[in-house]
């Protein structure tokens, strides 16, 4: 084991590093969202918004960078479940027995974490193989000539809306906890900001929550339509 492989390796094992892995992968997670529902908004604007927008993705650095980019954001999601879940054990293994309610209270709201964490690592891996990988034939066809056309076929399907719903819901409720532990773990948390950042993180939780779901939404109701 060479000497940068031993310093990962201490890093990960302290509960310090790993609060520094959840921390700056959901800063990353965050931002990525908030530029990912900027392009799905272009869904309201028209098709070939929309449409210019996908080639635009998918021709970057010749086709290269949108997979550098998935790669990047899966690798980053699975870091930020691992080290949560690891910490969330580390916790549960030094709790005494005399421990106060407001500690008892703070680890149901890490299993609640986990659970939301586990379940939108669970739903990002639907989405790829739904609308990337495109395992329906008609998402397929679509998906070449016209991504706008294969997002309405997508989302006419209540089953796929229902998980799409539930898995953003558990998102926004992750995000509201999480966004608001960032600014801490990375100290940028006061308590003069205090109020301020958690009335951040739950406006951000809620726009974000409001806009990916009003998608699949607007589609079922036809607002949307091919």
């Amino acid at each position: 084991m060479n000497a940068l492989t031993r310093c990962l390796c201490s890093y990960w094992s302290s509960s310090i590093g790993k609060k520094l892995v959840v921390a700056i992968t959901g800063l990353a997670l965050v931002v990525f969202l908030a530029g990912h529902l900027s392009g799905n908004m272009l869904m309201y604007v028209g098709r070939d918004a929309f449409n210019e927008y996908a080639h635009f993705l998918h021709t970057m650095l010749h086709g290269v960078g949108v997979w550098i980019a998935r790669v990047g954001l899966l690798v980053m999601l699975v870091l930020h479940v691992a080290a949560t879940i690891s910490l969330t054990r580390q916790n549960r293994a030094a709790r005494q027995p005399y421990e106060y309610k407001a500690t008892q209270k703070a680890s149901k709201s890490s299993r609640i974490m986990i659970l939301s964490g586990l379940t939108i690592l669970a739903f990002v891996v639907f989405h790829i193989l739904h609308f990337t990988v495109r395992l329906d034939t008609d998402l397929k066809q679509l998906g070449a000539t016209d991504p706008y056309g294969m997002v309405i076929v997508g989302f006419q399907n209540w089953l796929v809306v229902l998980f799409y719903l539930i898995a953003m819901t558990l998102l926004c409720s992750h995000l509201s906890h999480g966004v608001a532990s960032i600014f801490q773990t990375l100290g940028l948390r006061s308590k003069k900001a205090q109020g301020l950042i958690q009335t951040f993180s739950i406006g951000y939780s809620v726009l974000i929550w409001v806009g990916f779901v009003s998608i699949p939404l607007s589609v079922i109701f036809g607002i949307l339509k091919l």
